[in-house]
């Protein structure tokens, strides 16, 4: 990929990110990112089929870049507060906050209808890193990948619900909540 295809890449995600952030989904449409941009609506068009595409590489982007950088855990308390702190700060991005607020049935979409390129990301990565603290003896046997759907699924549900039970789990509660569940699932089982 050319520095010049990657710079207009970027600066049509950024101004996407801006758009959103601003207007939500429902109310940012391909003329509003490319002149944000800095480039014809046209230019969007090479890069992208339609808008949805946008939005859509533009979540890719912005999750798999909350991802943590490879580490080695040396237990299992060190393997959960990595994958917590990963869900605490994807919970609070302003991307994911803001179309939580107004444009929740984005969300629905991704829970009951269809698996996006994120979360494909999210679980080859949550896979790698449990097999490789599987090899470490400090999460319990089992499929890697079957282990990181069920993370995945736990996690993903304590982010996109975590407003709902706030009265009851305040973000520190949250945390530690998240904490013991993923413990609990990851640890050795009897």
């Amino acid at each position: 990929m050319s520095e010049i295809v990657a710079d207009t890449e970027t600066a049509i995600l950024d101004a996407a990110l801006a758009e959103v952030l601003t207007h939500g989904i429902r109310r940012t449409t391909a003329s509003d990112i490319a002149r944000r941009a800095g480039v014809a609506r046209q230019t969007l068009y090479r890069y992208w089929p339609d808008v949805q595409a946008v939005f859509a590489a533009l979540m890719t982007r912005e999750l798999v870049a909350g991802l943590p950088a490879r580490t080695t855990a040396v237990d299992l308390g060190a393997f959960v507060t990595v994958l917590v702190d990963t869900a605490d700060s994807i919970r609070r991005m302003p991307l994911i906050e803001r179309l939580r607020d107004t444009d929740p049935e984005l969300f629905a979409r991704y829970i009951l209808d269809r698996l996006g390129s994120s979360q494909r990301a999210i679980h080859a990565d949550l896979s790698s890193r449990i097999a490789a603290a599987q090899a470490s003896g400090i999460v319990r046997p089992g499929r890697p990948d079957r282990l990181a759907a069920m993370v995945l699924l736990m996690v993903q549900s304590a982010v996109q619900s975590a407003p709902l039970v706030e009265e009851w789990l305040p973000p520190r509660a949250w945390r530690s909540e998240l904490a013991a569940a993923l413990r609990g699932y990851l640890g050795a089982q009897p």
